[in-house]
């Protein structure tokens, strides 16, 4: 059941997503060659924590960190490691939600850590592409699957891939709730959308094979063919008239 939000839980996300999207607004600066993925993930923490709000990742079903920070050829859900140290010329992705009394943001960007090539730009960029195609269908009357075709026919037309394994969601009290929101499909299909939803919409694209692996730590997708990915997400609200992004930083 896709549960319609009232103003005042928009607005308990609008809060919560002003800190997840400032702090990956930051991480752009913050973000070099030479620092771990601990580093990341302690430096998110605390401004999620001195913000009065609660790291929604850390301890999720598990899960042992409050940002999921993914290199290269992971998808999502890399866990921070003091070993990790980010080198020159590498792309990473940096996953993150904040809790404020009770409600979820949810959002994620790709960076270039330092200069990278002119590939790995392409992919970033193609993948924030593919969000904004899907937000055109972010509008009371569009159906489901619109978005998720929007994803794939402008990811598609660059030659990437598009993971089928890993979808968007519903977002609110719960980090996941319905309708899983895939990133691929035939338009017109699925609930139309109407004012009050609440939605993390999240391409995740690959220079290779769409397909994806996991590994022994149960938790890092990996691309099956070791080619690099790119993540982009945004919590967007379904309003009567343009959708909003509750996660993006210039927006807020």
């Amino acid at each position: 059941m896709i549960i319609i939000k009232s103003e005042q839980e928009i607005q308990l996300m609008r809060e919560s997503g002003k800190v997840t999207g400032y702090i990956l607004k930051e991480l752009e600066d913050f973000i070099k060659p030479g620092i771990s993925t601990k580093q990341i993930n302690d430096h998110v923490e605390k401004i999620i924590t001195d913000n009065g709000m609660i790291p929604t990742f850390k301890g999720y079903q598990g899960y042992p960190a409050a940002v999921c920070a993914s290199i290269n050829e992971e998808v999502v859900h890399g866990i921070p490691d003091e070993k990790r140290i980010l080198q020159e010329g590498d792309i990473i992705s940096i996953d993150i939600g904040s809790t404020h009394k009770g409600y979820v943001s949810d959002a994620a960007r790709t960076y270039a850590v330092g200069k990278i090539s002119e590939e790995n730009q392409k992919l970033i960029d193609t993948a924030k592409a593919g969000f904004f195609a899907a937000l055109e269908y972010c509008k009371p009357g569009c159906r489901l699957s619109d978005i998720g075709h929007a994803v794939q026919t402008t990811v598609e037309a660059e030659g990437y891939g598009v993971v089928r394994e890993l979808v968007g969601h519903g977002v609110g009290r719960q980090m996941h709730e319905d309708p899983q929101i895939p990133n691929y499909g035939r338009s017109g299909h699925g609930p139309r959308l109407a004012a009050g939803m609440v939605f993390a919409i999240e391409p995740m694209i690959t220079m290779g094979t769409y397909k994806v692996v996991t590994l022994k730590d149960g938790w890092t997708v990996v691309t099956l063919d070791g080619k690099p990915a790119a993540h982009y997400e945004n919590t967007v609200v379904i309003n009567e008239g343009e959708p909003e992004l509750l996660t993006l930083y210039s927006e807020v």
